[in-house]
């Protein structure tokens, strides 16, 4: 039953999802909003600015730089999280009874 009820959960989210994706505003072409003068110039200046061939290395490298490496601290800070939760911890020696002799 528990499944059942997670495989439900997870359509309706999914339906959720597809439906506010078809009600965003434009379409794929020059009406979409992710569609401006950024992309313009990144496409036509990425080369002479940065001299990167790909213009997603040069986005990411140059232009974003210090977001990426905002991105990456976040990812090695919370693989280190996970790490160090998931690590056994260790058992503690026992103590030996102390002998005479």
């Amino acid at each position: 039953m528990r499944k059942w009820a997670l495989r439900i959960l997870f359509f309706m989210l999914f339906m959720l999802m597809s439906y506010s994706v078809l009600q965003m505003p434009g379409d794929i072409g020059l009406d979409s909003p992710a569609y401006n003068e950024a992309t313009h110039h990144y496409i036509e200046e990425s080369l002479g600015e940065t001299g990167a061939i790909n213009i997603i290395a040069s986005i990411l490298t140059d232009y974003r730089a210090f977001d990426t490496l905002g991105e990456t601290i976040v990812l090695f800070t919370s693989i280190i999280a996970v790490i160090s939760i998931l690590r056994p911890s260790a058992k503690p020696e026992e103590e030996e009874a102390p002998t005479d002799g």
